[in-house]
């Protein structure tokens, strides 16, 4: 969250679209790195791409806390901080081709949930800290000797790195490789530094390509509504009623915050559900219920929003890029002393025409959404790993991975240019239409979405 402020400080020619690209970084540096990685854990013990690449995070993080010293060209290490910090992120694919690996068909579903749990765990607690730190102030603490910083910018990226070493430790002291068939039997692989003699050989057989090209797809299609969902809800709110940035971080914040806990439980649920139902149902019933929750946020009625007839300036959401829009989330607090003028600016025509979205729609919306959202996201590679099989996974993991890279490149983007210029009735629709392509997708496919044991006869669903 402090990106913004941050980069301001360092590099006064940074502008919105910059911003974007430091944004978007991220993900692409993600996006490259996760096939190259799963390429090297297929052949290689994975300790090496996961100690490799958390050592990649640890760098980055030190360097992003150290882009204030250069004497200038700041914003462009700053750029480079970010797009490390997502190349090091790349180890996603490892962690996922070792959990599909390690664990039977039986086992699959409640470790992966498990796996997503701590990961949303994670994006709840990672605001609590930003904020926390924020109470260290912009000056902070001065490390001389070493240049050093310490401040509410860069305590995160510091914290960041400590557990990136934490992390390292962990995996050279603990993890062991570990492989077994969809049965649960030990096999032979190239990542084991010893095989027993009871070990048997991985399965053979053909990988169906149209489901692993499907569940891509749909992965794509669930990040990419995510993604788009988090990026409007601000700018959202603040058009529909005429919150400050301030109200709108705030409340938007705890909205968040909600749906994250809302998904912790929905992650637990799921290991219980599935065994009741299977992965596929969910995996549909989730996507109907997302659909479900964008059609509820349709603006529908005869109450329009407040406009902004004031001249704004800077203290509106700007007329089209996404890196403006993300700017009024993350105005320093200097800037805060005077909010300006509430409600749908008027350089945005859609503002005079369309009806507002009721509150109640937005929160009932926002629950659907974050039912939906979790139980797509771990069925969807949940469905992925067995339908892979036995083999090592780490290429088509970073694959999936990459996928979900680019929805989270592209979903903000595309809901930025779509709500700017043509409304919520018509960014909303084009997402409903969007979700719907993708559960008749899912109805083309269904049968072809079982496991690999499962379509070889190996192994009764």
């Amino acid at each position: 969250m402090s990106i913004w402020p941050y980069l301001q400080k360092i590099d006064q020619t940074a502008d919105a679209s910059f911003l974007g690209w430091v944004i978007a970084s991220f993900s692409l540096g993600q996006m490259v790195a996760s096939p190259v990685f799963g390429l090297w854990s297929n052949y290689r013990p994975r300790k090496e791409p996961l100690i490799i690449s958390l050592s990649i995070s640890v760098a980055a993080n030190c360097l992003y806390a150290y882009v204030h010293v250069p004497a200038s060209h700041n914003k462009y290490y700053m750029l480079v901080a970010r797009g490390l910090l997502g190349f090091g992120a790349g180890n996603v694919a490892v962690i996922r081709s070792y959990i599909a690996g390690a664990t039977s068909l039986q086992e699959r579903t409640s470790s992966m949930a498990n796996t997503s749990a701590c990961q949303a765990l994670g994006f709840i607690l990672g605001p609590v800290f930003q904020t926390c730190f924020a109470l260290i102030g912009e000056k902070g603490v001065t490390w001389d000797t070493i240049k050093l910083q310490i401040n509410m910018y860069t305590a995160p990226v510091l914290l960041g790195a400590f557990l990136g070493v934490l992390n390292i430790i962990l995996i050279l002291i603990l993890l062991r490789e570990h492989h077994v068939d969809d049965s649960g039997r030990q096999c032979k692989n190239v990542n084991f530094e010893e095989a027993s003699t009871d070990e048997v050989q991985v399965l053979q057989g053909n990988i169906d390509q149209v489901a692993v090209v499907a569940t891509n797809i749909v992965f794509f299609v669930i990040l990419f509504i995510f993604a788009l969902f988090e990026t409007i809800v601000t700018p959202l709110t603040m058009d529909m009623y005429a919150w400050t940035r301030e109200q709108a971080v705030l409340y938007d914040g705890i909205i968040l915050a909600a749906l994250g806990v809302e998904a912790l439980i929905i992650f637990m649920g799921i290991k219980l559900l599935s065994k009741k139902i299977g992965e596929r149902a969910i995996l549909l019933g989730g996507f109907i219920v997302v659909w479900v929750g964008f059609f509820i946020l349709l603006p529908w009625g005869n109450h329009f929003p407040k406009i902004q007839w004031e001249d704004l300036h800077n203290n509106s959401i700007p007329n089209t890029t996404f890196g403006e829009i993300i700017i009024t989330l993350w105005k320093s607090p200097k800037e805060d002393h005077n909010e300006g003028p509430t409600g749908c600016p008027i350089g945005q025509a859609w503002c005079f025409y369309t009806p507002m979205i009721h509150l109640a729609q937005f929160l009932t919306s926002a629950v659907l959404i974050g039912i939906g959202y979790p139980s797509c996201n771990v069925m969807s590679y949940t469905l992925y790993s067995k339908i892979l099989g036995p083999k090592p996974q780490g290429v088509y993991m970073g694959w999936l991975t990459a996928s979900g890279s680019a929805a989270r490149i592209l979903g903000p983007v595309f809901i930025s240019q779509v709500y700017t210029s043509w409304g919520p009735r018509w960014a909303f629709s084009l997402v409903c239409g969007i979700v719907m392509l993708t559960i008749i997708l899912l109805g083309v496919v269904y049968r072809r979405l079982v496991a690999f044991s499962v379509r070889h006869g190996r192994i009764q669903e």
